[in-house]
């Protein structure tokens, strides 16, 4: 899972960080044809890493061993460094004269056997790409991690860097005394090398692929375990240690080797396993192999958080852990099968989440959380299949998207329905005996399926993985006069542009209500292929108070109800017994909103009828998110105050009413203080900071005092000193981070123009920072005061996109984008820019998706308007 820094407060410091090679899968073709790489050693000096002024950049020395098949040929090597001091081909100097970090350097003349020396200076990073600098504002002590996929091993040494050529690596890092250095391997020794600084070795590693290399190095927490002979050991900053709550981090990650060591067949290869908590990180994690980096805003929590913050977690370990089979000692060949080592490792952590921790309706989840992420991204103008050739490495920075995670993980879901689990374990267990250490394709690995099976899968695969967008299952039922099923039709429907009808394998429920519970009586399974389809099976059965299309989310698909099921799901959702049913219907209505088939104020409606009564955590926390952005950008905006009014009485009973100190509690709480708008509501907010009628059972602890700050400030009712005041009592990253925020967060002109001038300035800002800054300047209860930046962020976009890195790059396309301007004018822009000539294909892409949502927001407004 790729992963959502200068030290804290040191932004000026940094120049951009240079940029890297754009790979082409030609050239990755034709290097792997040529070139075999026997071993990499490693040497890099991060002994300055602590010092203010010199400690912008490491020496990395870099020793490459390779074979050429075509003796006598060139080729290149990426060095993504700020300046190459001696390169060395088979002991003759290299020109330097052609090299640039985005080229890399040119190698002539190769023999059959090779010996390649770079010695060179690369820079710390703050975007959390190469390798990422921090330091602590608690203690002033400095932390590195390493960043590598898609391809920035090349930031920190001289590499092929893709990865169909594996290799095994040895790595030396010079590093102050009191500094702990984590790598794939186990430390094999340490030297001394000077006063206060020391030399650790790594033992040579397991042969594997440039970008799941790893070393992270500080004065890093640690604790130990050990289970089933693996070494293990989890860590985190020094100031973080009271809140790394190892006894949990560590019962996961054994319940998910048991599980996956029974499952697979293969045991976890390496002598260690090693899990950090970083700061600053990009996503939620990195698979590095026994090397893995979380994020540690994410998953470290220094408050009260509930089930679903549990829940998320332990799935990402999971995630992490299940790509040290599929992803590391198998590896896709090209960037072509990113979506398989994505969507397996997203399907087996839910897989294993179920049945080996106590997350057992981990597939609910599934549904409400990442499924819900897939059906949106496959809906854009930019939908893909989720197999697509990706021609060079720019067109995959972009693709780290839900079609890439969840829809693939959602097909492979219906493939496990399709042939049989046993079956598909059986394949997946030839599949790492076949091509264990080496790399491979999905052809591969469906060939192994398919022995395995007995059962054809090509037609099956080129339905699901090589066309985009996605179907919707809609039933057209007629009931005869004895209240039985006459005929009961599955309508598919595909959009114009993407007209595929593909194969569903679907359960179809159906539910009585019986003293406000909704049962289940029966439930079919049955195959709906082309237009219609019809159920022969319900003919003449008694008709159901809902009829349940997908009953347990077997397919990929959006749902309808048809009247009757509907008209039941708007008065008892909460009747049915199964998370995952009501899961179905949750989706089902909220597409329906998003479609504008439902009005914005009925789904809203909806929520505050049957939330209240909501026993899964996950889907409140969901649906409140949900319910939200209904209010935010699909209500007609002078109904929308209404919303926000009914939504925070609803939230005030449900905190009231639920469980003192109970995650429920927590997460009415943080409903609340979103919605809260009225001065009335703001009081109670401001009594909460104050310690006056906080409700029993509730701590007004450090993140919820942020929270509740943030919404005061966005309202106008708080300013910049009472934020420098909650600083003060938490001068932490996390506070400095979420200060930042609430700063972005003040309605005032003069705010808003230094913070754009300080996200379009000439200077990069830490990750943190312009995540933090991008996240506050747009407010959907400032659309006024921002309205002037719709015309500057389409001045400014460009600039922007060709001076940064990748990853803020990307969140100021689109976190930067109008996407609260929902009007005719804010589409206008966006075609006029969209119609100039020579932006890159990538940023183009990520604006194009910010004028869908607007599209989309524009129908849902007007269904909305409609409706009163």
């Amino acid at each position: 899972m790729k992963g959502a820094a200068v030290a804290y407060g040191e932004s000026g410091m940094e120049t951009n960080v240079p940029g890297v090679r754009n790979l082409t899968q030609v050239e990755a073709t034709e290097r792997a044809r040529l070139l075999d790489v026997t071993a990499y050693d490693i040497s890099l000096d991060l002994s300055s890493a602590v010092q203010a002024a010199a400690g912008r950049t490491f020496r990395s020395t870099t020793e490459v061993r390779f074979t050429c098949a075509e003796p006598g040929v060139g080729t290149f090597v990426e060095v993504a460094a700020e300046q190459v001091h001696s390169a060395t081909l088979n002991g003759t100097p290299v020109d330097l004269g052609d090299w640039s970090a985005e080229k890399g350097l040119t190698l002539t003349g190769l023999a059959r056997e090779n010996v390649l020396v770079v010695e060179a200076e690369f820079a710390y990073s703050n975007s959390g790409q190469g390798l990422h600098r921090t330091v602590d504002p608690v203690d002033g002590e400095t932390y590195l991690y390493s960043q590598f996929e898609t391809a920035d091993a090349q930031r920190v040494f001289a590499c092929f860097d893709q990865p169909d050529l594996k290799s095994v690596y040895t790595w030396h890092a010079t590093v102050p005394a009191h500094w702990r250095v984590v790598s794939n391997m186990p430390v094999e020794r340490e030297d001394t090398a000077g006063v206060g600084v020391k030399t650790v070795h790594f033992v040579q590693s397991a042969r594997m692929s440039t970008y799941i290399t790893a070393l992270c190095a500080g004065p890093y927490h640690e604790v130990r375990d050990s289970h089933d002979g693996i070494d293990l050991g989890v860590f985190c900053r020094a100031s973080m240690a009271p809140h790394l709550d190892a006894d949990d981090l560590f019962l996961i990650t054994k319940q998910g080797f048991d599980f996956f060591h029974d499952k697979f067949g293969v045991r976890y290869p390496l002598p260690k396993y090693d899990q950090l908590w970083v700061p600053d990180f990009n996503a939620g994690a990195m698979e590095n192999f026994g090397c893995v980096t979380h994020a540690e805003s994410h998953y470290l929590f220094r408050s009260q958080v509930t089930d679903f913050e549990y829940e998320q977690r332990a799935n990402t370990i999971l995630h992490e852990m299940a790509h040290m089979w599929f992803g590391d000692l198998v590896t896709m060949r090209w960037w072509n099968d990113l979506w398989l080592n994505e969507s397996f490792a997203e399907w087996a952590s839910h897989w294993c989440n179920t049945h080996a921790t106590r997350f057992t309706e981990a597939w609910t989840t599934f549904l409400s959380i990442r499924k819900n992420w897939g059906y949106r991204q496959d809906q854009l103008s930019s939908t893909h299949p989720v197999y697509c050739e990706m021609p060079d490495l720019e067109a995959v920075e972009v693709n780290f998207d839900g079609i890439t995670y969840a829809k693939g993980a959602s097909v492979l879901k219906q493939l496990v329905a399709y042939v049989g689990e046993e079956p598909f374990v059986a394949g997946l267990r030839a599949y790492f005996g076949k091509h264990a250490w080496g790399n491979a394709t999905f052809d591969d690995l469906l060939s192994e399926l398919e022995t395995a099976s007995g059962r054809e899968l090509r037609k099956f695969a080129a339905q699901w993985l090589e066309t985009a967008q996605v179907n919707t299952l809609r039933p057209e039922v007629t009931i005869d006069a004895d209240g039985a099923y006459g005929r009961v039709l599955v309508r598919q429907e595909a959009p114009a542009g993407h007209p595929t009808l593909r194969t569903h394998r679907i359960g179809v429920g159906l539910y009585d209500l019986t003293d406000g519970r909704l049962l289940r009586r029966e439930r079919y399974e049955v195959d709906v292929t082309g237009e219609v389809t019809e159920l022969t099976e319900l003919a003449g059965v008694r008709a159901a108070d809902v009829l349940l299309l997908n009953d347990d989310d077997l397919t990929y698909a959006k749902l309808r109800l048809d009247e009757r099921s509907l008209a039941t799901v708007m008065r008892h959702i909460a009747g049915f017994d199964s998370s995952l049913a009501r899961a179905l219907c949750w989706t089902a209505a909220w597409d329906m909103t998003r479609d504008a088939e439902l009005a914005a104020r009925d789904y809203v409606a909806l929520v505050l009828a049957g939330l209240p009564a909501e026993t899964d955590i996950n889907l409140v926390t969901a649906t409140v998110r949900q319910a939200t952005t209904a209010l935010n950008v699909y209500a007609d905006p002078a109904w929308a105050p209404t919303g926000w009014a009914e939504l925070a009485r609803t939230a005030k009973a449900a905190y009231a009413a639920a469980e003192p100190g109970s995650g429920f509690q927590l997460a009415w709480v943080r409903a609340y203080a979103s919605a809260a708008r009225s001065a009335e509501d703001l009081a109670v907010l401001r009594g909460w900071l104050d310690g006056t009628g906080v409700p029993e059972g509730l701590t007004v602890d450090t993140e919820l005092r942020w929270t509740l700050l943030g919404a005061l400030v966005a309202n106008g009712a708080a300013g910049p000193d009472e934020i420098e005041a909650e600083l003060a009592a938490d001068r932490t990253a996390s506070g400095e981070r979420e200060a930042a925020y609430a700063h972005a967060l003040v309605p005032t002109a003069e705010n808003k123009a230094a913070v754009w001038a300080q996200l379009t300035g000439p200077e990069s800002l830490p990750n943190w920072r312009n995540r933090a800054l991008l996240q506050g300047f747009s407010h959907p209860s400032q659309v006024e005061l921002v309205a002037p930046y719709r015309e500057r962020f389409f001045e400014a976009v460009g600039q922007v996109w060709a001076s940064r890195d990748s990853e803020p790059a990307q969140e100021f396309a689109q976190l930067g984008y109008p996407v609260y301007l929902v009007s005719e004018e804010t589409v206008s822009a966006t075609d006029a820019w969209l119609a100039q000539d020579g932006h890159p294909a990538p940023l183009r892409r990520l604006v194009a998706e910010g004028r869908d949502g607007v599209v989309r927001a524009l129908a849902a407004r007007a269904k909305d308007a409609q409706s009163a």
